[in-house]
């Protein structure tokens, strides 16, 4: 069912928005830390129209729900139709009137798999009212209003780099982002010979009431007691982990510095044309994750396990944890193997067969027509 059946007219215009990967910096985002996003070719789809009563229309061709808002507020819709009226709640807050519209979402992003369809919703929705209603924001600012509809409004308290990944991202780079700043660069990611797999583990990743507010607590806490505005801002390790008695602040605080020491590295060898290089860096940021921040799970840690003994240059969980998929850097050779010996462990445990995809660094958020 496309736009004209649904809405008995054309619509005004269609744009996309890509679900993200981040290659390394994990749970790095909300310390004010660098995160190293790309892209994906798969996103969230929105075809809209303008419409003057003031009411917004929602609708979804996966879930063949729909909504209806007049003046949305935190709290007023819930499922996926908050993300999206979120952001027009977060455009007025910031100060950007827009009028009614129509709106059918269609997504080709797996749901559950931690590759940032939220945002991509969120995204794909900003741009397109901001298009209808000629209002121009820079990127920038669009990816905080974007956070703020999924913080204030949906009740997540992600960082910002799902939402500067689907906004800002070039094809064939990855983006170098300082949170703190929100300065980015574009660090290049030429796979000539290799390719990123992204393992789907089939364990449903869900953050909002997962452990994912805990983490965060933690970090906070642990900044404050080392008398730091942020995990980010730890320049002796050492000393830091001294001064906490808390074990469990001590692994949290470990992993994020040690990830964004990880993400600079990366970024270098990027520069230099050594991608291959990258593997035993994602490698390392996953037992980090695994074993300090503790974010990990079975599927996971089995599916990094089988992808390295069958080849893999490296591989690590994407995405706040709980769930989701893990990356596997490949020489293209070996990829067919991978694949093979991931599905076989899987199978040996009884689990869901894992699903794959393989990931090319794509353009941001666009209009396609």
């Amino acid at each position: 069912m496309g736009f004209q059946e649904t809405y008995g007219r054309e619509p005004d215009g269609v744009w996309h928005a890509p679900g993200r990967v981040n290659l390394i910096g994990e749970h790095t985002d909300y310390n004010d830390g660098f995160v190293l996003p790309f892209a994906l070719r798969q996103g969230v789809t929105v075809a809209a129209a303008r419409r003057d009563d003031g009411v917004f229309e929602l609708r979804s061709l996966q879930s063949r729900s729909a909504a209806e808002v007049t003046d949305p507020t935190p709290g007023s819709v819930d499922g996926w139709a908050a993300y999206a009226a979120g952001v027009v709640w977060s455009l007025r807050e910031a100060g950007y009137q827009v009028g009614g519209a129509s709106l059918l979402i269609d997504a080709d992003l797996p749901q559950g798999a931690g590759l940032s369809s939220s945002a991509a919703l969120e995204c794909a929705v900003a741009v397109a009212l901001c298009d209808l209603y000629g209002i121009e924001v820079p990127r920038p600012e669009l990816a905080r209003i974007a956070q703020r509809a999924e913080n204030d409004f949906v009740g997540m308290p992600c960082g910002i780099m799902d939402q500067s990944a689907s906004l800002l991202c070039t094809e064939d780079h990855a983006l170098f982002l300082d949170c703190r700043s929100g300065l980015s660069a574009q660090a290049p990611l030429d796979l000539t010979g290799l390719t990123l797999l992204v393992i789907d583990t089939r364990a449903e990743h869900e953050l909002v009431d997962g452990g994912y507010a805990d983490r965060r607590t933690a970090c906070e806490k642990a900044a404050e007691l080392l008398g730091v505005p942020a995990l980010r801002d730890v320049t002796d390790l050492a000393e830091a982990l001294s001064r906490l008695g808390d074990p469990v602040l001590r692994r949290r605080t470990q992993h994020v510095v040690t990830e964004n020491h990880r993400v600079e590295a990366t970024v270098g060898l990027l520069r230099a044309g050594a991608v291959g290089e990258v593997g035993a860096l994602l490698t390392a940021s996953h037992l980090s994750l695994r074993d300090q921040f503790e974010v990990s799970w079975p599927e996971a840690d089995v599916a990094v396990e089988e992808s390295v003994r069958a080849g893999a240059r490296g591989a690590r969980m994407v995405g706040g944890g709980f769930g989701g998929s893990v990356i596997a850097l490949v020489p293209t050779a070996r990829a067919e193997r991978v694949r093979e010996a991931v599905t076989e462990a899987y199978a040996g445990r009884g689990w869901a067969e894992p699903r794959f995809l393989e990931a090319t660094p794509s353009a941001g958020a666009r209009r396609l027509r």
